[in-house]
C-alpha cells in the first residue's frame, strides 16, 4: 500500500464498500492510515463518507475515538456529507450524544448545515437529555432561516412531541408556513401518546380542511384514539377506512393488534375475535406474538378468562413462545376462575420452561390467585419470597390478600394487607371498607370509628358506580 498511483478512488471506494462485511477493523484502521499518510484521504469527499460509513456500520464504543478524529481531519475539506453520515449512523445505533456533539463540531467550525444535519440531530435530540440542546437547534434553525423548510419544521414538531411537549409541537404547527402529512402525524402522534384524545381526534379531522391527506399513520393514530376514549362508532368508521384504502390490510399487523385492542377495550370482543381470525395469513402473522397477546389481552378484559386459558393454550401447540404480558394475562385468568393448580403450573414455566425471571407482576398474580383460592399459607409464602426478592406487590394484589383475610378471618395479615394497599394509592375507598368489614368482624367498633375519622378528613366517601358509554360524538 505505500505505492500512491497503486490505489485509484475507484479501488479505494470498491474496498470500503465491501469492508461492513468484514468481521474486524484491522483492514480499515490500516487503509484509514494509508489514506492519511498519502493524502488520498482528502482526494475525494466519497472516499472519507465510504471510510466513515465503514466504521459507523459497527459503532462498537471503541470506535468512537476513531471516529471523532476522522471528523476533525475532515473539517478543513469542509464537506458536510461525511459529517452527515456520521450524525445519522449515531443516531441509528443508539449514541444520540455524540450525534449532537458532532454538530456542534460542525457548527463550531463552519462547515455547512444542511437540511439532513438538522433533521438528524433533530431526531438524536428526541429524549430527555437532548430537549435543551433540541430548544437550542430552534433558535438557530429560526436565526438561520431553516424554519421555513417542511421537512426542518417537522423533525422539531416531532422532537417537541416525543419530548411530552406537545403545546410546543402545536404552536410550531400553527406557525409553520408550510404543512405536510408528515407535520401533521407527528403532532398527532404526541397528542395520542399524551393521551390527549379528542385534541388527536380534532387535528386529523382538520387535515383535510388543510389539503393533507389521511395516510396509514393517521388512521392508526385515529384508531389509538378510538380506544383511548371507547368511542366504538369511530373506530368503527376508521375500520372501513382501513379497509378500503390501506392494502393487504389483514395482512398488517400491527393495524389488526390496534384493531382488536380497540374492540376489545370497547367491549366488542366478538368482533375482537373475528378480526384476529382474519389477520396474517400468512405463516409470519400466524406466529405474531403482539397479535395473540392483544386477544389475550381483549378477552380478559371483557370477562372470558375460559377463551383465555384456552387461546394461550393454543399459542404454545403453535410454538409462539409467550412474553411477560401474556403470563400475565393467564395467569390472571388463572385466578378468575379458582384454576389454582394450573395457574401454579403456568408460573413455574416462566422459570422452568421459558428460562425467564418471573417479574413484581407475575408474583403478585400468583399471590392474587392463591388469596382468591382461600389459600392463605401458601399465598403468605410466596408473598414473603416476593417480599425477599425487593418487589413490593401492587395495589390489587394488595387488596385481594386484604379482601381474603375478610373471608378467613384473618385479623393481623388483613391489616399489613391494607397498609401496603394504601401506600400504593392512599385513596382507595374500597381498602377503606375492606379493612372497615374486617373490624366489624372481630367487634373492633373503636378502630371503625378511627377509620371513618380519617375518611372524612381525607374527604373519602364511596363511589357511586357507572358505566362509560358512547352516546354521540
Amino acid at each position: 500500500m505505500s505505492d500512491r498511483s497503486s490505489w485509484s478512488v475507484e479501488a479505494i471506494s470498491r474496498f470500503l464498500h465491501h469492508s461492513p462485511q468484514t468481521k474486524t477493523l484491522t483492514s480499515i484502521k490500516k487503509l484509514h492510515a494509508h489514506l492519511l499518510t498519502t493524502g488520498l484521504l482528502f482526494l475525494s469527499p466519497s472516499i472519507q463518507a465510504k471510510l466513515i460509513f465503514s466504521y459507523t456500520a459497527r459503532v462498537p464504543r471503541t470506535n468512537l475515538q476513531n471516529l471523532t478524529n476522522l471528523c476533525k481531519l475532515l473539517i478543513p475539506s469542509r464537506d458536510p456529507v461525511p459529517f452527515n453520515i456520521l450524525i445519522s449512523q449515531f443516531a441509528r445505533n443508539g449514541f444520540a450524544a455524540y450525534a449532537r456533539k458532532t454538530f456542534s463540531l460542525m457548527h463550531f467550525s463552519g462547515v455547512l448545515l444542511d437540511s439532513y444535519a438538522l433533521c438528524s440531530t433533530l431526531t438524536a435530540s428526541s429524549d430527555d437529555e437532548g430537549v435543551i440542546f433540541g430548544r437550542q437547534m430552534h433558535a438557530l434553525i429560526t436565526r438561520l432561516g431553516w424554519s421555513s423548510s417542511v421537512f426542518v419544521s417537522g423533525a422539531l414538531i416531532d422532537l417537541y412531541a416525543k419530548c411530552s411537549l406537545v403545546d410546543d409541537a402545536a404552536q410550531l404547527f400553527d406557525e409553520i408556513p408550510v404543512k405536510n402529512t408528515v407535520c401533521a402525524n407527528a403532532l398527532l402522534s404526541g397528542y395520542i401518546d399524551a393521551k390527549m384524545w379528542s385534541e388527536g381526534l380534532k387535528l386529523a379531522r382538520n387535515m383535510p380542511l388543510l389539503s393533507l391527506h389521511h395516510d396509514h399513520f393517521t388512521l392508526s393514530a385515529m384508531l389509538r384514539a378510538s380506544t383511548g376514549l371507547s368511542a366504538v362508532e369511530l373506530g368503527r368508521q376508521v375500520h372501513g377506512r382501513l379497509v378500503r384504502t390501506v392494502y393487504d390490510s389483514e395482512n398488517d399487523l400491527f393495524l389488526q393488534s390496534s384493531l382488536i385492542e380497540m374492540y376489545g377495550k370497547c367491549g366488542l370482543v366478538e368482533k375482537a375475535s373475528q378480526v384476529f381470525a382474519l389477520a396474517g395469513f400468512g405463516a409470519e402473522g400466524k406466529i405474531d406474538l403482539v397479535l395473540w397477546t392483544s386477544m389475550l389481552d381483549a378477552y380478559g378484559r371483557n370477562g372470558c378468562y375460559g377463551k383465555v386459558i384456552e387461546l394461550y393454550k393454543e399459542m404454545l401447540i403453535k410454538g409462539i413462545e409467550p412474553d411477560e404480558v401474556a403470563f400475565v394475562t393467564v395467569i390472571a385468568a388463572c385466578a378468575r376462575t379458582g384454576q389454582v393448580t394450573l395457574g401454579i403450573e403456568f408460573f413455574e414455566s416462566i422459570r422452568n420452561e421459558y428460562n425467564v425471571k418471573p417479574t413484581q407482576e407475575h408474583y403478585s398474580c400468583l399471590v392474587d390467585l392463591l388469596s382468591r383460592a382461600g389459600e392463605l399459607d401458601r399465598a403468605w409464602k410466596l408473598l414473603d419470597e416476593m417480599l425477599q426478592k425487593g418487589f413490593s406487590g401492587t395495589d390489587s394484589m394488595w387488596g385481594a390478600l386484604l379482601n381474603a383475610c375478610l373471608d378467613s378471618g384473618n385479623i393481623e395479615l388483613g391489616k399489613l394487607a391494607a397498609r401496603r394497599a394504601l401506600e400504593w394509592d392512599p385513596q382507595n375507598v374500597g381498602i377503606y371498607i375492606l379493612l372497615s368489614n374486617l373490624y366489624a368482624r372481630f367487634g373492633m367498633w373503636d378502630q371503625i370509628g378511627s377509620l371513618r375519622e380519617l375518611m372524612k378528613e381525607r374527604g373519602l366517601k364511596k363511589d357511586t358506580g357507572c358505566s362509560w358509554i358512547e352516546i354521540t360524538n
